[in-house]
């Protein structure tokens, strides 16, 4: 890496030679160049002198302070700045050593790595990571760099020290007006949301990638290619209500289970309250409903055993009765025989009985004729 800047870090007595390197590499990101949209050629820029209307080569642009509110623009050169009575424009002094919890992170701006610079400074150097690291403490300082002064801060990280400037704290803007204001939360809600935070668990900076880049470069591949860029998924139509306590339990249900979510649960959709009271509704309908026929089920299935138990009973008194009937009819059939052959009897006895008398009758008339003649 090239150091961009040279000075030293003064610790009390104790200075230390430092050399300054960029900490990032924005140049992986995406960045476009303009072009001429009719003919597709790049837009250069030039340096143009206002006043002949020439362009300017580089060796002759020079720097220059406008006073707010006046046109006036007065030069400044190098030398200039040079001779400046700031002892931070070599140094960097540190003011005090504090808890990283006292800067706030949106004072953060840029980030730079500091090396020793020569073999005598690493003794100093590896003397002040240390106390950084052990106390568990960050050097609040100013520094000059690149034409402008500014508060840095210096920490260990990974070996060495890294120096973040700062903005100045008039530098950052109020949030006023921006929060919401007489919001209710419940207390499960709170609990929640404590619980997603717990069951995310930790972040592995290799697993985060520039998904944009990785889309810009698809593209433009297609288009080199002379195809069709993947179409971008259908996203939902705009924001919506949603129920803030669903949506934590289904996140927190994702989370357990690696993202995926429960095998047999609902979709990871968001369900709007009214949906919810909706559903809330329909669910308690079914129950009723089913504890209904639950209900309903119980005396029909009581009329049902009753009904058969009579149709049972009816049975057996049918077939019994039949059987009744076919006894007494024999019975009948029975005595008619007996009956039968008394009579047949009597008819029999009286029969006889005539004839004997018919006879009789006979015999005596034949008896008085002999008489009478």
């Amino acid at each position: 890496m090239r150091s961009i800047w040279n000075g030293s870090i003064s610790f009390g007595l104790v200075t230390i030679p430092v050399k300054t390197y960029s900490a990032t590499d924005r140049t992986s990101s995406v960045s476009f160049v303009r072009i001429h949209e009719k003919d597709g050629a790049q837009i250069q820029y030039r340096k143009i002198c206002e006043l002949d209307g020439r362009e300017v080569p580089n060796e002759e642009v020079g720097k220059g302070y406008q006073p707010p509110g006046d046109e006036t623009i007065v030069p400044i050169t190098d030398d200039d700045l040079s001779r400046l009575p700031m002892p931070t424009a070599k140094t960097l002094s540190i003011l005090s050593f504090v808890d990283p919890a006292e800067i706030d992170p949106l004072q953060m701006d840029k980030a730079y790595y500091l090396g020793p610079n020569g073999a005598s400074a690493a003794k100093p150097y590896t003397l002040l990571r240390e106390a950084l690291e052990h106390h568990e403490k960050v050097a609040v300082g100013k520094v000059a760099m690149r034409g402008r002064e500014s508060p840095a801060m210096l920490r260990a990280h990974n070996g060495a020290i890294v120096m973040h400037t700062l903005l100045w704290p008039d530098q950052i803007r109020s949030a006023d007006g921006l929060v919401p204001e007489d919001v209710e939360l419940r207390e499960n809600e709170l609990t929640l949301a404590e619980t997603l935070m717990d069951s995310l668990g930790e972040l592995d900076p290799a697993e985060l990638h520039d998904d944009y880049r990785e889309a810009v470069e698809e593209l433009v591949a297609a288009k080199l290619e002379g195809t069709e860029p993947a179409a971008p998924a259908a996203s939902d139509g705009g924001a919506q209500v949603i129920d803030l306590t669903a949506a934590l339990e289904k996140s927190v249900r994702a989370a357990r289970s690696g993202g995926e979510g429960d095998a047999g649960a609902e979709s990871a959709s968001v369900t709007p309250i009214r949906g919810r009271k909706a559903a809330k509704k329909s669910e308690a309908g079914s129950r009723t409903a089913k504890e209904s026929g639950t209900s309903a089920k119980r005396p029909a299935a009581k009329k049902t055993a009753a009904a058969t138990a009579k149709k049972t009973s009816a049975k057996k008194t049918a077939t019994a009765a039949p059987k009744a009937a076919g006894g007494r009819k024999k019975t009948a059939a029975s005595a008619g025989k007996t009956d039968g052959g008394k009579s047949g009897g009597s008819a029999r006895t009286a029969s006889a009985g005539a004839a004997k008398k018919a006879a009789a009758k006979r015999t005596a008339k034949k008896a008085t004729g002999r008489r009478t003649g």
